[in-house]
């Protein structure tokens, strides 16, 4: 379909129409929506009724006390919300670069890439763009997701699971995540040979929250050989919570395998010689497939990439490779 073509040009689309839906749905009546963009209720009601003659739908149910969206309301205001975060973005990047700043670029990881591949990335996209603006959350993955589809964010390297909806997103699988066990150096348990899991069953172990796919995953590692799971527990993500929490005492903690290294290798944790089989799933990179990622987030999503190469042996896949191409010009 040719550019021009598009229902909303010949529908001549206004951006009043997407903040008055978004007022809307914040408000829930069309007096204080419109009051929030300074105008009467009587053009409040004429740009909605506009919309909904092209769309041919109602977006809203008139209540005796308030409005409230019809599900053609809810995918319109959905829409409007990212067309509305779309629009202030490329205003803060023309801001940015009139005032000779390279844009900014909001990305989200899980704990373990947080730690192993994004601070390689981040240093090497501040060497070569000093004026680049970075912003970073550490989170689980449906927080991470429900910010990308907000447009708080523009790269998330995360895990998608089956509740996820894929429908508008883009992913590529980096590497799974290996978990282990972490203790204090000089725990006695570093002493046993031939270490199993019958040697540690009876210990204080610090384990993911119950419902979490990780703590599902070690139960089920000990009901697989015969034993079973722990009931001596403590139940945090709380990494600095943990770290502290192994070195005044002989807890142990199950956590990504790329953490305890982490930690292993400052001294703070020893990694106890256990195989543990409770792999996490794979996790990689997720954009949104409806939204082109601006010059600012493609230079620190090659960034990531590079990192990757680094970190898990992967080679660039020819699509990115080809889709980076121009992104030095």
């Amino acid at each position: 379909m040719s550019t021009y073509n598009h229902w909303f040009i010949r529908a001549r689309l206004k951006t009043r129409q997407l903040l008055l839906l978004v007022a809307l749905a914040e408000e829930g009546n069309i007096h204080r929506a419109a009051q929030v963009l300074s105008m009467t209720q009587p053009a409040a009601s004429k740009l909605l009724k506009d919309l909904e003659d092209v769309l041919e739908v109602s977006l809203f149910d008139r209540l005796p006390r308030g409005m409230r969206p019809t599900w053609y309301g809810e995918a319109m205001i959905r829409h409007a919300r990212m067309a509305l975060a779309s629009l202030n973005q490329a205003h803060d990047e023309i801001g940015a670069l009139k005032t000779g700043h390279f844009g900014q670029v909001g990305i989200g990881a899980i704990t373990s890439p947080g730690l192993s591949l994004l601070p390689a990335a981040v240093a090497q996209v501040k060497q070569e763009h000093p004026s680049l603006r970075i912003s970073l959350d550490i989170e689980t993955s449906p927080v991470l997701l429900d910010r990308l589809e907000q447009g708080k964010l523009d790269i998330v390297v995360g895990r998608l699971y089956a509740q996820h909806d894929k429908s508008n997103l883009r992913y590529e699988s980096l590497t799974e995540e290996m978990v282990c066990a972490m203790t204090r150096p000089g725990h006695p348990l570093l002493g046993i040979s031939g270490l199993t899991l019958r040697d540690v069953v009876s210990a204080c172990w610090i384990v993911p929250p119950a419902g979490s796919v990780l703590r599902h995953r070690f139960d089920l590692m000990f009901q697989q050989d015969g034993l079973a799971p722990p009931i001596n527990t403590v139940e945090t993500s709380a990494l600095l919570f943990i770290t502290r929490m192994l070195q005044q005492s002989d807890m142990v903690a199950v956590v990504g395998a790329d953490v305890a290294h982490y930690y292993a290798s400052h001294g703070f944790v020893s990694v106890l010689p256990l195989a543990m089989p409770c792999h996490m799933d794979a996790f990689g990179i997720i954009t949104r497939s409806d939204r082109l990622l601006s010059p600012a987030a493609k230079v620190m999503m090659k960034a990531i990439k590079q990192s990757s190469m680094i970190q898990y042996g992967r080679k660039l896949d020819a699509d990115f490779e080809q889709a980076l191409a121009g992104t030095a010009r």
